[in-house]
């Protein structure tokens, strides 16, 4: 029998992401007055209709909920789990064909004149939710095939219903999970793979516009790249140091000979040089692969065919998949493209606004970028140039510690649960407020491309403040009963 928790809420719920969360949640509330704010202006923070009277108003709908989630039996998110998730895919396709749209997204439903909720705020909770259940199913085990494949279907099919709703940013978010499957036992190959992926994207792409012969100098230096990974990973997961040491030294004669040649004078094309180095290593991989029967230098060699596939198509998913004002972000984030009235406007007025706050900030409502309104958006996507401005590098630095004292109480709550259930989904929660804060302060400061996701807790919007409010308080409920017998 378990005694009942709701009579232990005071003694067991954890009080220190509590502060963090009020702490938080009263700080975003003070810039989005700071960010609303107009020289001159009678409009009270405590009025409605403005921009921080709203926000105080989902501040206060957020606490309340919060404090319903605490009140109810931690077990029925375990029991419910499955059927959140359904709810919220179904919300999400309704979306698709019942939503308005707004500069070109369809992820709003109208719920009255004023109030418009975005369901994919609140599935980031569903799906954690649903990932904790499978995982904590009897006997599951993540590496088998079948299990592998529904895991993915339960990431990817929320995905896929939010880029129809054209918001890829939101998207995004989802990839973040794989942080938590790899705490449960996803090899870090995989994590590794995605990582190299990104990296090939960007070389490939930052450097597509200058050639090394028949490829670009983007394709040529991916190349040598992947030569030079594929004999770490020959040393790191087969110990053959042999193998590895004869593919650099063939990698240097295959480039230092044609070198030495060209220095002659003679027209040298290293971008065959480049793909004949590739072949001869793909060949000499499964040569090996075939000697001694192990599957480690046959993956390798895929590894290295795969790699040039995907970054022959770097160009078709650039150009073709993706729309053109994400080309641009991507392209000024890079470096590729200035273009500071247009896709880089937004960034560079962030970067004005937090480099002119300086150490200390020019102080409390006195941000001239800000209340001059030259940075769109600035009190949700990029509240945190209103923080850099008027509080200065300090502010900045103590809002950011602020972020990394919650992430890493969330990282240490989820490893002291009892339970599988609430550990994954503890770790869940961490990774999403962790790819927030890392996207959204990317952002602001041109370190990534804008995709349009809100800092939690500071940006304006109810949905996105429930959201966060539900996904965290959820699992303090589940921490509050890891100790019930």
């Amino acid at each position: 029998m378990y005694r009942r928790e709701d009579e232990h809420i005071k003694s067991s719920i954890d009080w220190f992401t509590i502060a963090l969360y009020l702490i938080m949640v009263l700080c975003g509330w003070l810039s989005i007055y700071g960010a609303s704010y107009q020289y001159g202006s009678t409009t009270s923070m405590f009025d409605i209709s403005g921009r921080a009277g709203m926000q105080l108003v989902w501040i206060g709908t957020s606490i309340v909920l919060g404090f319903i989630i605490l009140k109810l039996d931690s077990n029925l998110y375990d029991i419910l789990a499955y059927y959140i998730y359904i709810a919220f895919i179904l919300l999400l396709i309704a979306t698709i064909f019942l939503s308005t749209d707004i500069r070109g997204s369809r992820s709003w439903l109208k719920i009255t004149d004023s109030v418009q909720i975005q369901p994919a705020e609140f599935a980031k909770f569903a799906v954690a939710l649903a990932l904790a259940k499978l995982l904590s199913t009897y006997n599951f085990k993540l590496l088998t095939p079948k299990n592998l494949i529904t895991v993915a279907g339960l990431i990817l099919l929320p995905m896929l219903l939010i880029i129809m709703q054209k918001e890829t940013g939101s998207a995004l978010v989802y990839t973040v999970f794989i942080l938590m499957l790899y705490r449960e036992g996803l090899p870090g190959i995989i994590l590794f793979l995605g990582i190299s992926a990104i990296a090939f994207f960007v070389i490939g792409l930052k450097y597509s516009d200058t050639d090394m012969g028949i490829i670009s100098t983007g394709e040529f230096v991916t190349i040598i790249l992947v030569i030079l990974i594929c004999a770490a990973l020959l040393v790191s997961y087969r110990q053959d140091k042999v193998a590895a040491r004869n593919i650099i030294l063939g990698m240097l004669a295959l480039f230092g000979i044609p070198f030495l040649i060209s220095l002659l004078n003679v027209d040298i094309d290293f971008g065959i040089i480049s793909l004949i180095a590739l072949g001869v290593l793909v060949v000499y991989l499964l040569a090996l692969a075939k000697k001694y029967w192990s599957k480690v230098y046959f993956l390798t060699a895929v590894f290295a065919i795969s790699s040039l596939i995907f970054v022959s198509s770097i160009d078709y998913l650039f150009s073709d998949v993706m729309q053109p004002h994400q080309q641009m972000r991507i392209k000024v984030t890079l470096g590729m493209e200035d273009d500071l009235m247009g896709a880089g406007y937004n960034v560079n007025q962030s970067k004005i606004a937090i480099g002119s706050g300086g150490l200390l900030g020019k102080g409390y409502l006195n941000g001239t970028q800000t209340k001059l309104k030259y940075v769109p958006e600035q009190d949700t996507d990029f509240i945190f140039c209103t923080v850099g401005e008027e509080q200065g590098f300090a502010g900045s630095v103590f809002v950011l510690l602020l972020f990394l004292a919650l992430i890493l109480r969330l990282f240490y709550l989820a490893e002291r649960q009892k339970s599988t259930f609430g550990r994954v989904y503890g770790y869940c929660v961490a990774c999403i407020f962790l790819f927030h804060v890392m996207i959204n302060i990317g952002m602001v400061t041109g370190l990534t491309p804008v995709i349009g996701i809100p800092l939690p807790f500071f940006s304006y919007g109810g949905s996105s403040l429930w959201g966060f409010t539900i996904l965290l308080f959820i699992f303090l409920r589940i921490d509050m009963a890891r100790k019930r017998r």
